[in-house]
């Protein structure tokens, strides 16, 4: 559908969404390619600060991000990015986190943090996901911001 509104708005010169058709043109396909990508952060729309909200409501009972934190129920996240899966020194991983041998980056967090248990089989996490793209996003960014 995207291809078709490009002909159609080179032939007809508009901008905007054909409602008619419900098309984009080609004015939006910079903005729909960017969201249409699998497994895409889209950086520039993320919010450290949401995240922080979200992180406090869903995620700080279990995890800490400072610095020499302690582990709860689950490790201590500083240091995320860039880090192996259960490699944090000090914490109790389940076979099935050691042996993923992923690396966190933010695509990988995006797609573990929409359904950890389906990306890591066998996780004790208890976390059942965050559906919405936009909360992952600005989770990531404060996780991003926070962990470093």
């Amino acid at each position: 559908r995207v291809r078709e509104a490009v002909v159609s708005t080179q032939s007809t010169g508009s901008s905007g969404i054909n409602a008619e058709y419900g098309e984009f043109s080609r004015s939006c396909l910079p903005f729909c390619c960017a969201c249409l990508t699998p497994g895409s952060v889209n950086q520039s729309k993320m919010s450290a600060k949401s995240g922080a909200k979200i992180f406090k409501q869903r995620c700080d009972q279990c995890h800490t991000v400072e610095a020499g934190g302690k582990h709860k129920t689950g490790p201590n996240l500083n240091g995320l990015i860039g880090s192996k899966t259960g490699q944090k020194a000090g914490f109790s991983y389940t076979d099935a986190n050691k042996s993923k041998g992923i690396t966190w980056t933010p695509e990988t967090l995006d797609v573990y943090l929409t359904n950890p248990k389906k990306y890591i089989p066998g996780t004790k996490m208890v976390f059942a996901g965050l559906k919405k793209k936009k909360d992952r996003d600005d989770l990531i960014a404060y996780l991003v911001k926070s962990t470093k």
